[in-house]
């Protein structure tokens, strides 16, 4: 069984009769009943995108997929291609199937992902837990900023805007948590 809080960007569950992949995590919103997690889910079967909105107590049951250990060969306008490292087969998968993982990789990248597959068709990409990407603009740091508590907004070489500490400069290579686009260290 699978709860709420072990559900990530990439995760093949059952809602009701659907089968749906988390493309987005949209935030947690507590309130009065509970912590409830916002999320944007792409029916696998039907192919509809919507949100879900779920409670941290809950419960679903996994789907058993194929995985399959790939590299990202090259990206083609809005379709990012992955090729098998033992038979060198080639398989397609767009942007929107991708998600926030879009983000965290490109063809120049060193590290593998796991393709999920089901019934023959690839669905998803799981990253690496931690990978190092540069950072291409973000803005000066004042003299005496090191305590590493405060955070400013930071492009990277991909394109994705995530929040670094205040001593981290351009050309700075940093180490990020795929689950959450956290900060983890410098590289």
């Amino acid at each position: 069984m699978l709860m709420t809080s072990d559900i990530r960007c990439g995760t093949v569950f059952r809602s009701g009769n659907d089968v749906v992949v988390v493309q987005r995590m949209l935030g947690i919103k507590g309130g009065r009943n509970g912590q409830v997690k916002k999320l944007r889910v792409r029916n696998i079967i039907t192919g509809q995108t919507s949100e879900l909105g779920l409670d941290m107590g809950e419960k679903f049951e996994e789907e058993h997929l194929d995985y399959h250990k790939m590299k990202l060969s090259y990206v083609d306008g809005e379709s990012y291609v992955f090729m098998d490292q033992e038979s060198y087969e080639q398989h397609e998968l767009t942007k929107e199937d991708l998600g926030d993982n879009v983000g965290y990789m490109t063809p120049e990248d060193d590290f593998d992902v796991e393709v999920a597959f089901f019934d023959g068709k690839p669905i998803s990409v799981t990253l690496p837990t931690a990978i190092v990407r540069t950072i291409t603009y973000c803005e000066p740091g004042m003299k005496g900023d090191t305590s590493g508590k405060a955070f400013k907004p930071a492009t990277l070489d991909t394109g994705i805007e995530v929040s670094v500490p205040l001593f981290c400069e351009i050309g700075t290579k940093i180490m990020l948590d795929t689950r959450d686009g956290s900060f983890i260290e410098r590289a």
